[in-house]
């Protein structure tokens, strides 16, 4: 069973992250299932990411990690999610339709890119972004640094970062990393949705390209991606990851 749907609604492409026994947390199938539907949207007039249960997304998914690295893969299985990680974001960005997000809950970790990629950003006023890199021990990845730098500025950007802060819904808003925050993201998505439908797409296509610099996004999130597999089997990151799992057997 595929853990994204894809569904088309009147010409609008939806996709749903469907892991929500575990948060959604990115692994190495649900990525290549998210690629592997991006590669199926032919030509959609918009396309809208949301995920099913309680949050959008908590980010790699850090029992499966630590499983790779206790058994010699790490290495190899940071190599791929990352990588598959990264060329969602690529995908989401080059898209020459508008993209539109709904997000509820935690986002956090690298499923960040997959938001930042998007166009249009809705939060439930209880959804909050939090980055836990200097928690886990992980390098950075998801465009934390390949792409929140040029929203909000470096040194907030690093801020967030090194004292893991958490960003409430409306601070997201006010940073720009969210354009609406909403009790009910689903109707703002249906209001966006009714405004691009009287919008000419080749308009939009052409907005998007010459705003997107793709190459230089793909080598920020190749350099992301090679930190990210140096540190994987690194004892800081061994410990780190222990500690956090036992943390949330404790919560």
């Amino acid at each position: 069973m595929s853990s994204v749907l894809l569904t088309h609604e009147d010409g609008v492409a939806v996709l749903t992250l469907e892991r929500p026994e575990r948060c959604n947390a990115l692994n190495d199938d649900l990525l290549a299932d998210l690629n592997a539907a991006l590669e199926r949207l032919e030509t959609p007039r918009a396309v809208v990411l949301r995920a099913a249960g309680r949050h959008f997304s908590t980010g790699g998914d850090v029992a499966r990690f630590a499983q790779a690295v206790a058994a010699g893969d790490g290495r190899a299985y940071a190599q791929a999610v990352v990588g598959g990680l990264n060329r969602a974001i690529l995908q989401l960005a080059a898209l020459p339709c508008p993209v539109l997000a709904q997000v509820q809950g935690a986002l956090t970790g690298g499923a960040l890119g997959l938001v930042l990629a998007a166009d249009l950003v809705v939060m439930e006023r209880s959804a909050f972004v939090q980055p836990f890199y200097s928690v886990v021990g992980f390098a950075p990845d998801g465009g934390w640094t390949a792409m929140l730098p040029a929203r909000i500025g470096e040194h907030r950007a690093r801020e967030i970062q090194l004292l893991n802060q958490r960003i409430t819904a409306d601070q997201a808003l006010a940073m720009g990393l969210a354009q609406s925050v909403s009790a009910d993201p689903a109707d703002v998505i249906a209001g966006w949705l009714r405004t691009l439908r009287g919008h000419i797409p080749g308009a939009m296509a052409v907005t998007k390209r010459l705003t997107t610099d793709l190459p230089a996004l793909k080598a920020a999130l190749d350099a992301e991606r090679a930190a990210f597999v140096e540190r994987i089997e690194t004892d800081e990151v061994r410990d780190g990851m222990a500690r956090f799992l036992a943390s949330l057997k404790g919560a």
